[in-house]
């Protein structure tokens, strides 16, 4: 469950040495242990099984195929909320009926993709996108298994940008309106429900928000198995908690797999849970090479080639990651509490505020830790930076599993208008 450690000297993923990794790659990059992902994995499923609950692993948390498919080879599903992560989960060995919808703004053209594709299950979000999913089921002539996700104004989540079962939150509908809006997907002739939906936030380390909100699940269902309505499956979403410094603890499993199992055994549902933080974020790392260092006013700086384009959670959530010399530090060398940036053209470039460095200096490799999660797939090009590549280790073994592109490359969705070529707009007599 620790998959990066110092050996001989130096910071490995696994057996690899991350300095052999950065020589072949290198720097900036990101690194997966993919012996982590399936050990995080198989010990959440084990938590789970008294519950039966199904796993759908959610894309959004780090999308790459390599990383999809290690967990679909291990019997997960996939949680999207694009074509694009539809796409990225079939490409990855997801079977088509372990894959279910989320998002709250689908299009009818991804809706479309989803029906065709045969998916086990739409999460609908709105009456709009009902209306819409029942529009495009009739138009093929097909039944589409639907859930509704309700808002149960349940406050949860380690940051406001990361709650999203507030009342005034943009997801899902509100409970007080479910059973009206469930009644009206039962009489669509194109539409199937089979269950309710929710998912409360991210980074949650408190069993009583989970708590409260699969109570006025519970609640919801009542009322509409009361007026005659089947509701056989129940989806509870993601946001298990991580731990981002050293000192902190996950979200314990075994009182979430006892409430997953009193679930199962009270309603007698299908329990569909969909993690991703918890099982990627640890898994990965960020490593950067040290540009320069200096000091401004009373803070010094360690300026790195990773920045905030390979890693916005910083600069978007003010969240903490841990920094570790890729060196291991001697005894005799002390740490220096320093602020590690980047070289993007933006004060809010900071990849860790105040941390404690030793033995770190221009020229060497830093490794910015639990960066698995929300790293890479939120990446971009920002200052004309290329995107960094993808590795993943298993044993010594390693291997690049997104490249870098070439510049050439980066820039090849760009085109220049037709005016802006050939002859000037003078002698083509434009005004």
């Amino acid at each position: 469950m620790r998959p990066f450690a110092y050996k001989r000297g130096t910071l490995h993923a696994d057996d690899a040495a991350l300095v052999d990794i950065a020589e072949a790659v290198g720097t900036p990059f990101y690194c997966y242990a993919q012996h982590a992902l399936e050990d995080r994995y198989r010990h959440l499923a084990a938590a789970c099984a008294e519950s039966g609950a199904k796993i759908a692993y959610a894309v959004k948390a780090n999308g790459n195929l390599a990383v999809v498919a290690t967990f679909a080879r291990l019997g997960a599903g996939a949680d999207i909320v694009s074509g694009g992560e539809l796409l990225r989960a079939l490409g990855a060995g997801v079977p088509a009926e372990r894959i279910v919808f989320s998002g709250v703004g689908k299009t009818p053209e991804e809706i479309a993709m989803a029906i065709d594709e045969g998916i086990g299950q739409i999460n609908v979000e709105s009456e709009d996108e009902l209306a819409d999913i029942g529009r495009l089921a009739a138009e093929r002539k097909v039944k589409v298994k639907i859930a509704l996700r309700i808002n149960p104004d349940v406050a949860a989540g380690g940051h406001d940008k990361i709650s999203t079962g507030r009342k005034n939150d943009k997801f899902g509908v509100a409970h007080d309106r479910a059973a009206e809006i469930y009644a009206r997907a039962a009489a669509d002739p194109g539409l199937e429900p089979v269950g309710l939906a929710i998912h409360i936030g991210s980074q949650i380390h408190d069993l009583g928000a989970f708590e409260a909100a699969v109570e006025r699940l519970i609640a919801v269902r009542a009322r509409i198995r009361e007026a005659g309505h089947r509701v056989p499956r129940l989806d509870l979403g993601g946001g298990l908690g991580v731990a981002y410094d050293d000192g902190g603890e996950d979200m314990p499993l075994a009182p979430y797999g006892a409430l997953l199992a009193r679930i199962a055994a009270e309603t007698g549902a299908e329990i569909t849970i969909e993690p991703g933080r918890w099982l990627v974020a640890g898994a990965g790392l960020l490593v950067g090479r040290v540009l320069a260092a200096k000091q401004a006013g009373n803070r010094e700086f360690v300026i790195c080639d990773a920045a905030m384009n390979d890693l916005i959670r910083p600069a978007l959530y003010d969240a903490g990651h841990p920094v570790w010399p890729v060196g291991e530090p001697g005894d005799d060398e002390e740490a220096r509490i320093v602020t590690v940036a980047g070289p993007v053209c933006e004060s809010s470039d900071i990849l860790a505020r105040d941390v404690a460095l030793a033995g770190v200096g221009v020229g060497d490799l830093i490794a910015i830790g639990m960066a698995g999660a929300y790293g890479a797939v939120m990446s971009s090009g920002y200052n004309g930076r290329r995107l960094v590549p993808e590795v993943m280790v298993r044993g010594r073994d390693f291997t690049v599993v997104r490249r870098r592109p070439t510049f050439k490359e980066a820039m090849a969705l760009d085109r220049l208008p037709d005016w802006m070529n050939g002859t000037p707009e003078a002698e083509r007599g434009v005004a």
